[in-house]
Parts: structure tokens; sequence; C-alpha cells
């Protein structure tokens, strides 16, 4: 792996961090302030993350320039499974299993943070990495 992929991989988990404190303080509004269940309050802070995340690793992490709307449609893919599996797995841990839904939630950002990465990399954005006018400037 050279230097501009490991850069490019630590802005990723910067811009995910970011995410991640939008989703965790988001999730803990709705599960402190209502009486949701986990899974409800889990979605919506995962979708508010998603969209914070996509917006800013598209433009600054992997500096694309290709389709917005196709990107957002592989992206939105990812979450068709992602999201089930993580809320299902989600809701028995924390609600079959009785474990601490702030733990639960940890775990979920983990595997995103993980798989949609790899995703990014090699679905999402391959063939449009660093092609966006940033790139180009940074030439």
């Amino acid at each position: 792996m050279d230097k501009k992929e490991i850069w490019r991989a630590i802005k990723y988990v910067l811009f995910s961090v970011s995410a991640g404190v939008i989703e965790i303080a988001l999730f803990t509004l709705l599960n402190e302030l209502t009486d949701w269940p986990y899974w409800a309050c889990y979605l919506l802070a995962l979708i508010a993350s998603v969209l914070w995340n996509f917006t800013l690793n598209r433009e600054f992490t992997f500096k694309s320039a290709g389709n917005v709307p196709r990107a957002m449609g592989l992206v939105a893919l990812f979450y068709c499974v992602f999201t089930p599996l993580t809320t299902m797995l989600g809701n028995f841990l924390a609600e079959g299993l009785g474990w601490n839904e702030y733990l639960v939630t940890g775990i979920n950002m983990a595997l995103n943070l993980v798989t949609e990465y790899l995703y990014d990399t090699f679905v999402v954005f391959r063939g449009s990495i660093d092609t966006n006018k940033r790139a180009q400037k940074e030439k």
C-alpha cells in the first residue's frame, strides 16, 4: 500500500468518525428522549450518518467526479443489505440478549467502517477515484 492510499484510508476513518459522532449523538437523543425501540433509533441515526459520510468521502477522500446518482445508488444497495442485517443483529443483541444499546451500536459502527470502506473503494468509486477538480489541482 503506497502513501497515497494510506492517507486515503486515514481520511476515510476521520470522516467516518465525524459521521459516527452524528450517529451516536442522534441515537442517544432518540434512545433517551423517546420510547422507540432500538431498531428505530438506530435506523434514523444510521441514515443521517450515511448521508454525511457519503458527501464528505466522495469529495475529499475518493475525490470522485463520477456520476453522483450512480454512486448514491450503489451506496443505497450496500445499505439495502447492511441495514437490515445490522438492525436485526442489533435488535437481537440489545432487545433479545439485553446487551447495552451503546455497545451494540458501536459494534455496528465498526462493521460499517470496515465494510463500507472496502465497498466504496472497490465498487462505488472504482474507476473514478481522483477525478474531481480537487484531485486535478493536486497533480
